[in-house]
Order: structure tokens, then sequence, then C-alpha cells
């Protein structure tokens, strides 16, 4: 690796891994600064989960270099694994225990665990704390599933699809959370199919198709970069709507604006969003 390796929490430059004549990455790069929160997003099958598990040392590669803190993740050790919190797509905590119990054996796995009452408060799960796992609800059980992610104080946390199953309000305050936990310097690693949560939260996105990157910058870059135009909305006089799509939109308005001499009825305009410039890079623009 190069001496950049030692500025960056991840370092990855072509990963590949193939699943028999199935091709999962197909040389992904990616540099995730100490600190920041980074997004992952592509569909389901561009590779993303792979990463991921590679990343956290449960998968091995068939080729390419990764450094995670400092080490390769396919020689990780105890130690290793004490600096790096995981938050996976499925449930991991024991039905039968309370949530305050699970959280305290959780923390007994790292050397300097956080406080678990704290951890509980952190995740907004209080009023739940001497109720079991399986009586949760399933955004409550996703709580406590983040809860044990960060119990052991990780340097690096990695969050596959953290809040699928949660209503509006709940991927709010977990939002909150993902906003403190940074605050105190960890690095934190999305993998999401909310656009508006990786908009949200993360400095920093790449976006992944058929394995590899196709495109990685800051949400306002990506838009602005891969982004087509702006749409211009207007009513005319007879009752239909008309929209064009320019490059110029200042433009465009002035000429409406002296067409109707003053006011333009109904006039509304936007530019892509991430989601548009997502559906684009994917492939996916004429699915909706």
């Amino acid at each position: 690796m190069t001496t950049q390796a030692y500025e960056l929490a991840v370092d990855v430059r072509g990963l590949r891994r193939r699943y028999g004549d199935v091709t999962a990455v197909d040389g992904i790069d990616l540099g995730i600064r100490a600190g920041e929160v980074f997004g992952l997003l592509g569909p389901n099958g561009a590779g993303k989960s792979t990463t991921v598990e590679i990343l956290q040392g449960n998968r091995g590669r068939d080729a390419g270099e990764v450094s995670v803190l400092g080490s390769d993740p396919a020689a990780a050790t105890r130690a290793w694994r004490s600096r790096v919190g995981i938050v996976w797509q499925d449930e991991s905590a024991p039905a039968e225990l309370t949530v305050r119990e699970t959280v305290r054996h959780f923390a007994r796995y790292y050397p300097r665990p956080r406080d678990p009452e704290e951890v509980i408060a952190l995740v907004g799960l209080q009023a739940k704390a001497d109720s079991r796992t399986k009586a949760l609800s399933g955004g409550q059980r996703r709580r406590l599933d983040v809860a044990l992610g960060v119990i052991g104080g990780p340097e690096l946390l990695l969050l596959d699809e953290p809040t699928t199953g949660f209503d509006p309000a709940a991927r709010r305050q977990f939002w909150d959370l993902i906003r403190l936990l940074a605050a105190e310097g960890t690095t934190i690693l999305l993998t999401t199919h909310y656009l508006e949560e990786a908009e949200a939260l993360a400095d920093r996105l790449a976006v992944v198709a058929r394995g590899r990157v196709v495109a990685a910058g800051e949400p306002g870059e990506l838009r602005k970069r891969f982004g087509t135009g702006a749409t211009v909305e207007w009513t005319e006089p007879d009752g239909a709507v008309r929209t064009e799509r320019t490059d110029t939109p200042t433009r465009t308005v002035a000429e409406l604006t002296r067409r109707f001499d003053g006011e333009i009825p109904d006039l509304r305009i936007s530019r892509p969003t991430l989601e548009d410039v997502y559906l684009r890079l994917t492939g996916q623009e004429d699915v909706r």
C-alpha cells in the first residue's frame, strides 16, 4: 500500500471477488478518510455487501489490496476486531435476553467498551431496557443492533442497511445518532437504499454498479457532474402544462416572463436530485 493508506481509515485498491462464474466485485477502489461518514450506494447485486464483508474480515478476496485501520482484514487480530463496529443486515441480538442484559453481555467482548446504560440511552431504548428482545418492535430491535455495533467504542463503524424497517420518525432519530458518533470522531461506512438518508448523512459517496465504482464524490458534486440540467414547468393560458429541460433555466424563465408579460402561471424549476443521478449512473433511469 502507499503512504496514503496511513491517512485513511479504509484504503482499497483493485478489489475483486468472484463466486463461480459470477464477478461480484470487479476492481473496486475506495478511500475513506478517518472521521468521515462515507455512503456506499448501489442496486441489489452491485457488490456492496460483499465489499463490506471483506472490509469486516468475514469474507476473503480474490485480488486487490485492502487496509482497514492500518491492517489487512484478512489477517485480522482480536485487537483489530475490537476497533471495528458492525451493524449487520440481519438481527444479531438473543431473543430471550432483555435489552440491558444483551448490551451488558456484548460489552464484555471489548477491552474498553462504552457504558451500557449510556449506549441504551444513545439509541433511545431506555424505556425498553428491561424488555426481552423478542417483545420489541422491528424498529426497536434495529436500534438494539445499532447499540451492539457501538458498544465497543469503535474507531470504524460499518452500517449495512441500518434503517431498514424504521418508520420516518425512528429514521430521523437514527440520523441524529450517526451525526453524534461522527462528531465524536468515529469513521462510518454506510450502505443504504434510501437516497435521502445518504444525502443527509454522508460527507462523500461512492456509487457501485456491476461490481465497479462508477462515480465518487460529495453529494453536491455528483449532482453537478452527472445531473442533466434543470426542468422548467409552467401552465399555458389554455391550461396545458408545459415542461422544458434546459441547461440555462434563467434564460428560459426570462423568455417566459416576456411572453407572459410578468407572472408565469404555476412556474416550477427543479434541478436533478441525487436520486436522478443515482438512477442514471446505475442504468435505471427508465425504471421509474
